[in-house]
């Protein structure tokens, strides 16, 4: 089969990298129709028009939007209905539900709240399959935007075992400080505040348990600042690192961390990081919601924390640090999982499956 991936999307992120690469493992084709995020979309409509002229052949064949792309959809929607192909999206995220639900950045009365969410609504009318990478999110497009739930189905995010690989690393120096790690661009939904909240708790019991946070985003500000105001000396800040040096980071870490938010964001999602973690074979530390209840199991692949979380998650920490049988079993089923039914091929060939039951 052959898949074209089409706007402006980052080819670098792990959402369309992880499913272009098993795409490919599987013996698929990949054509890349993308243009420049740089350009207004309606600037990069006749350069993604053009290439798709070209490069559109005979055969079975499916145009794939990904993440982030919901201004691409209406030119895929024309180019698919021309060449009688179905047209997939996978959002990864709503721009309503994140702009203004989860960072905030307008209320929900204003113009730019509405219009981004007939953005959104626009690009899910113009699919012919919506992608959610939980159910907890499925059942979210499905109230919000009156979709039909047979129109979305469920491919969870997924990581790339290539670079997540903990064979390529010695893991942590046994003469370093117990480390628990946080890895994120620094979004409400990760509730950085509650994991300064967590340091100050386990520094009050354990003053030799270190916080590493690495990144950078929204929140950042404000962590930097809870840490000043209670004096803390348990956390370091590492600021934003390239992609592949964050393996490195959890190969480093004793613990590695999810999210901990309370927006109704984090209880839909289960991000990159998690799996990715996993997939270092570290024992992950996250909430208990909805969506990670679809992935994870409590005390066998993660330990799931309940609110609040910055108590719960102290509580996590200290109970792993002194009972290093649980962490390994928490690193090696969490391992076994992540590989098995999250890395590249496995994902892609979920992806497959839910075309073949749709499309035939």
């Amino acid at each position: 089969m052959r898949f074209y991936f089409t706007g402006a999307y980052d080819p670098l992120y792990p959402r369309n990298a992880v499913l272009r690469r098993g795409l490919r493992e599987l013996g698929d084709e990949v054509v890349e129709l993308r243009g420049s995020p740089r350009l207004r979309f309606w600037l990069r409509y006749p350069q993604l028009g053009w290439r798709a002229s070209r490069a559109v052949d005979a055969g079975p064949s499916v145009f794939f939007v990904p993440e982030f792309c919901q201004k691409d959809v209406p030119l895929a929607h024309f180019i698919s209905r021309v060449m009688g192909r179905p047209l997939v999206f996978d959002p990864l995220a709503a721009r309503y539900e994140t702009k203004i639900l989860d960072w905030g950045r307008r209320p929900p009365s204003s113009l730019q709240a509405w219009w981004n969410f007939k953005i959104d609504r626009w690009a899910f009318s113009g699919s012919d399959l919506i992608l959610a990478d939980t159910e907890a999110h499925k059942a979210y497009y499905c109230s919000a935007y009156g979709l039909d739930p047979g129109k979305v189905a469920v491919l969870p995010v997924g990581y790339d075992e290539m670079l997540f690989a903990p064979e390529r690393f010695a893991g942590p120096e046994a003469d370093r400080p117990f480390t628990v790690l946080f890895c994120g661009s620094f979004l409400p939904l990760h509730g950085v505040e509650n994991i300064i909240d967590a340091a100050r708790l386990v520094g009050n019991t354990d003053p030799g348990v270190r916080f590493v946070l690495v990144g950078s985003g929204q929140t950042y500000p404000r962590a930097r600042r809870l840490v000043e105001e209670h004096g803390l000396t348990n956390c370091e800040f590492r600021g934003w690192q390239p992609l592949e040096m964050i393996p490195g980071e959890y190969a480093s870490a004793d613990i590695a961390l999810g999210i901990f938010g309370t927006t109704e964001k984090a209880r839909r999602v289960v991000p990159h990081k998690v799996y990715q973690a996993l997939g270092m074979g570290r024992p992950v530390i996250t909430a208990a919601t909805p969506a990670a209840d679809e992935v994870l199991k409590d005390g066998e692949t993660a330990r799931l924390c309940a609110e609040p979380y910055g108590k719960s998650l102290a509580a996590a920490v200290l109970e792993l640090k002194t009972n290093k049988s649980l962490r390994v079993k928490l690193g090696k089923n969490g391992l076994r999982l992540a590989r098995e039914r999250y890395s590249a091929k496995p994902t892609a060939l979920r992806l497959k499956k839910i075309l073949q039951e749709r499309f035939g």
